[in-house]
């Protein structure tokens, strides 16, 4: 396995000072915040503790041998817990205080999966017991129940309701739903095996062995129109309708949380890399981005001009899925392809003297979003971890 050469292995060490250094400084004593507390920041509430975010950066800030974090760890998941609506739901976000709890326009159903997921890492390698926070646990799991399709156990939901809070995908979600299979083997829930199953079916469409059910055979032949990358699985697909886009975030998870057999998992990743979506940073997190003129735009994407062609969720650049990418890439094996993406994703949170930037046009490659972002720095220790065989990595 060959690492990068000195120079860039110097900038990968800088990067992972710069990411711890980073987590430290957006802890509170409650919880860790999504951004460094700017102005800016303060103003568009990214000085909060998001369920998803905090969540992720759990995962990095507990085996992180930093005792500060360690504690913050436990304490954004404890912060979360502490709003947790009466069904059972995870809060988009909170305050550090405690107050100010948001559960988004149509609902944010991947805080209550990340933050599970998180739950289950800390029991692993922190220092909770394996019974810690367990009313809130079932609490979460049966709230999530309740939105699973009883033949498909997937689970359903609207449109903009996740981390691509500005796309149009519904219906069954490929990003919530890989989460949802990683969260029942976390948790041995029942009916895995039908979820795995009826994953690989719906956002792959194209099996040998068609669908025995008569509605799934049905959203089958919907979702075979279209399709773009035959390597990919689709992003959503909901009745006669589904995404060609290529969503890398969604694809690379599906990697992570096993429901990709290794033949698939290696078609993703020649998917990705023949599109050039790590070029020159990782990762543009859609691959085909779609346009005012496209079917599924929405008026709401056209906000602002945020969520246009190569911007936002709409193939901007997305350093912390780009940690998530590195992480797949070790995972089918790709060592050496790995080491050179965390070199690059280490060279791209350095620009501006250690900006740790949100996200960047996918095509001009300008610094867009709010600076010292939590997660990027989060998800670099991930990949480091990762590539090094460290259990903790996931």
């Amino acid at each position: 396995m060959t690492r990068p050469d000195k120079t860039a292995m110097a900038q990968i060490e800088a990067c992972t000072q710069a990411s711890l250094t980073l987590l430290e400084q957006n802890l509170t004593p409650h919880g860790i915040l999504a951004a460094s507390p700017t102005a800016a920041a303060v103003a568009r509430r990214y000085t909060r503790i998001f369920g998803r975010d905090a969540a992720i950066c759990v995962m990095a800030m507990c085996g992180s041998g930093s005792a500060p974090l360690e504690q913050g760890a436990v304490a954004s998941l404890d912060a979360l817990a502490a709003q947790q609506a009466g069904n059972g739901q995870i809060p988009k976000y909170v305050a550090p205080e405690g107050q100010d709890a948001d559960f988004w326009y149509l609902g944010c159903i991947d805080a209550t999966l990340w933050w599970l997921i998180a739950v289950d890492h800390v029991r692993r390698h922190g220092s909770v017991g394996p019974t810690h926070w367990a009313e809130q646990v079932e609490r979460a799991i049966h709230w999530l129940l309740a939105q699973e399709h009883q033949h498909f156990r997937l689970l359903q939901q609207n449109e903009a309701s996740d981390w691509a809070d500005i796309m149009p995908r519904s219906g069954y979600v490929l990003y919530t739903n890989a989460l949802w299979y990683d969260v029942k083997r976390r948790f041995a829930l029942a009916d895995a095996d039908t979820t795995l199953h009826h994953f690989n079916h719906l956002f792959n469409p194209v099996q040998e062995d068609l669908p025995e059910y008569h509605r799934a055979r049905l959203l089958s032949h919907y979702a075979r129109r279209g399709r773009q990358d035959p390597g990919l699985y689709l992003s959503f697909v909901n009745l006669a309708v589904a995404g060609y886009e290529g969503d890398v975030f969604g694809n690379v998870l599906a990697v992570l949380c096993g429901l990709a057999d290794d033949s698939t998992a290696q078609g993703i990743a020649d998917s990705i890399i023949a599109a050039g979506a790590s070029e020159p940073y990782p990762v543009r997190v859609v691959l085909h981005p779609l346009s005012r003129q496209h079917e599924l735009w929405r008026p709401y994407m056209g906000r602002h001009q945020q969520n246009d062609v190569h911007q936002y969720h709409n193939g901007g650049i997305w350093p912390f899925v780009g940690g998530f990418w590195v992480m797949a890439l070790t995972r089918c094996g790709l060592h050496e392809l790995a080491w050179r993406e965390l070199a690059s994703l280490a060279h791209v949170n350095a620009r501006d003297d250690w900006r740790f930037t949100e996200w960047f046009h996918g095509k001009t490659l300008a610094a867009m979003g709010m600076a010292g972002q939590s997660w990027n720095a989060a998800t670099f220790l991930l990949a480091v971890r990762a590539l090094q065989g460290n259990s903790a990595a996931w």
